[in-house]
């Protein structure tokens, strides 16, 4: 029985990833570093989960020669860097830059209606998830969601299932009640680690990724209302 709705938050809730890559290069530049992110670029890293993670794979992986005297500056950095990129995401999104995508408003707003419970699976800040949702669906759009799961209580990212896990264990719920959104391949590999059927709205930045075991792959959820949802819940293999 389908008694819960469970969201990851960028690049599924709303297309949130080229505001990001903006926000990124644009710390970069206030922090005087000579690093540029085209979008082949951020592409890769979204392989790789959290921004401050996708930081510092940079650093190792296309940066060896750039050393600090003192480890602890490289973190120091990585902290400033992301608190810049924070700053700067949150103001796109005040000013309008970043769209919900498609159905996702109506669907959410539909489950509520029809008594099911609501909640927020992401890997992604708590500040994020708030200014998103702020502008989307008003000052109390925390009263709709049962739960919300961030990275300020699930440390161990994406593709670790842990904040699906978590986030069933405040539902008080098995995951077989349950259906997950989500957008990539590291989120499909959570959900289905936690046991989760998962449907997938994939966008321009995650359509090469694979998503074998997923209930469906969609584009959009516009024109997928409830029933469907239920369908794809129900849905064997």
């Amino acid at each position: 029985m389908l008694i819960a709705l469970i969201f990851d938050v960028d690049g599924t809730l709303a297309d949130t990833e080229t505001a990001h890559l903006a926000a990124f290069n644009y710390a970069f530049q206030a922090c005087e570093l000579d690093w540029h992110w085209d979008l082949a670029t951020y592409t890769s890293l979204l392989h790789i989960s959290g921004g401050r993670e996708r930081l510092a794979h940079y650093w190792n992986t296309q940066k060896p020669h750039t050393r600090a005297i003192d480890g602890g500056a490289i973190q120091d950095l990585i902290e400033r860097l992301h608190l810049v990129k924070t700053a700067a995401y949150e103001k796109a999104v005040q000013d309008g830059q970043v769209g919900m995508r498609p159905g996702v408003l109506e669907l959410i707003h539909a489950a509520a209606a029809a008594g099911l419970k609501l909640a927020i699976a992401t890997t992604t800040s708590a500040v994020n998830v708030a200014v998103l949702l702020r502008r989307a669906m008003g000052e109390d759009w925390r009263t709709v969601f049962a739960v919300v799961e961030d990275a300020s209580t699930a440390h161990l990212k994406k593709p670790h299932p842990m904040v699906y896990l978590q986030t069933l264990q405040r539902l008080r719920l098995p995951a077989e009640d349950c259906v997950a959104f989500e957008d990539s391949q590291n989120g499909l590999i959570a959900a289905r680690a936690a046991g989760l059927a998962t449907v997938i709205t994939r966008n321009s930045f995650t359509m090469d990724h694979d998503f074998h075991g997923a209930r469906a792959v969609l584009d959009n959820l516009a024109g997928t209302d409830l029933a469907a949802v239920r369908g794809l819940h129900q849905k064997t293999y």
